[in-house]
């Protein structure tokens, strides 16, 4: 792996780690890991350098994210979802927007966070309910947006509504500080990731400027398929690629050094090296199938996509598929909370629902090589 993927994991062992056990059990966000981020200069990742950025691209953003969810996925996760809505407003956004917003996470240390799926379209994202009414000025949004990461976190949350013109969709912006908008963070009760806070985020009557609107009216599935869909699904492949290498290294601990009374050490037993051999090529698999999907992305090759899509859904599955025969390796003492494989395992079934869903994406992916619209 590179220096940059070395000097996330080195970052993650010092500022992520040490509060994983903490955020999941009290169900909290990652806020001192936050700030360390932001110090160090992993939020304007994105941000070209003659705007004070890094100027990174799709590897970097994959390397950090799987860097970070090896320590906790959850901060991985709302990392990864910052990232996604930074290249949007850094790709279609006005010049005026994207200079407020850029300048907020350079020299604040600002981040942003998705209010994408909606309660009655569930995955289908693409497909806001959230009724938007418009005058000369601004938009008025009033509805619930269901599943809000970094809720009440971020400081920017991008969002999408019916359009102006009545055809396509609207992408926008809206402050944490908008008038009208109110998380119902006592709702939240998520198997795993559970330091994400994700909870609903109701909108009454809130008032926003049209300036907060990205891009051209209707356009947003532009945005989706050009930059939300491979950013974000090379994110959680790169998440939950996290995830299944923090669950071969809990695995290789507990195999090493849990010792029977009788003498013999678990790693002795062949049930176990077998255990852990397909932890490992799963693995294995999963490391590999993600940087060639981020390497594709980057040099702009036509079969990115697919490649992308693969990786998501096979790292998926992989981290649920390593994360039980982590369980397994871990006995009674990871069923007892004992080490981290069990909260590795709540995490794990996060992936598959994830909107687009494992499910919809093996679709998309059998389109996609058929030469057929993924929708």
């Amino acid at each position: 792996m590179s220096k940059f993927y070395e000097d996330a994991l080195l970052f993650a062992k010092e500022h992520i780690l040490p509060y994983a056990k903490e955020i999941d059990e009290k169900m909290e966000f990652p806020v001192e890991s936050f700030k360390e981020m932001g110090k160090a200069g992993y939020f304007k990742l994105m941000i070209p350098t003659e705007l004070g950025g890094l100027g990174k691209g799709m590897t970097e953003h994959s390397e950090a994210c799987m860097a970070f969810a090896k320590s906790s996925a959850t901060a991985g996760l709302c990392y990864m979802m910052h990232n996604v809505c930074l290249s949007i407003v850094l790709k279609y956004a006005s010049d005026e927007l994207k200079s407020k917003i850029v300048k907020d996470v350079v020299e604040n240390n600002k981040f942003l966070g998705f209010a994408y799926s909606e309660f009655g379209s569930g995955t289908n994202f693409y497909r806001p309910d959230i009724k938007a009414e418009f005058n000369d000025k601004e938009v008025i949004l009033n509805g619930t947006k269901s599943m809000v990461t970094s809720a009440g976190q971020a400081s920017y949350y991008l969002l999408l509504s019916s359009s102006e013109s009545g055809e396509g969709i609207d992408n926008w912006i809206v402050p944490i500080e908008t008038e009208g908008v109110e998380f119902k963070q006592s709702e939240w009760q998520g198997l795993g990731m559970r330091g994400n806070v994700s909870c609903p985020m109701e909108f009454v009557d809130a008032h926003l400027s049209k300036s907060y609107r990205i891009g051209k009216i209707g356009d947003a599935m532009t945005h989706i398929f050009e930059v939300v869909a491979p950013f974000f699904i090379t994110g959680l492949a790169s998440v939950y690629t996290g995830v299944c290498e923090a669950v071969l290294s809990e695995a290789l601990s507990h195999a090493t050094n849990r010792k029977h009374t009788f003498g013999s050490k678990l790693a002795e037993y062949e049930t176990v090296q077998t255990h852990i051999s397909r932890i490992y090529s799963q693995t294995n698999a999963a490391i590999l199938g993600t940087k060639e999907a981020a390497r594709a992305a980057d040099a702009g090759e036509s079969d990115a996509i697919v490649k992308i899509i693969s990786a998501r859904i096979f790292a998926s599955e992989a981290a649920i598929e390593v994360a039980r025969l982590g369980m397994r390796v871990g006995g009674g003492k990871a069923y007892n909370k004992m080490g981290i494989m069990e909260r590795l395992l709540r995490d794990s079934y996060a992936g598959q629902i994830m909107a687009p869903s494992v499910d919809v994406l093996i679709l998309w992916l059998g389109r996609a090589l058929l030469g057929l619209p993924l929708i």
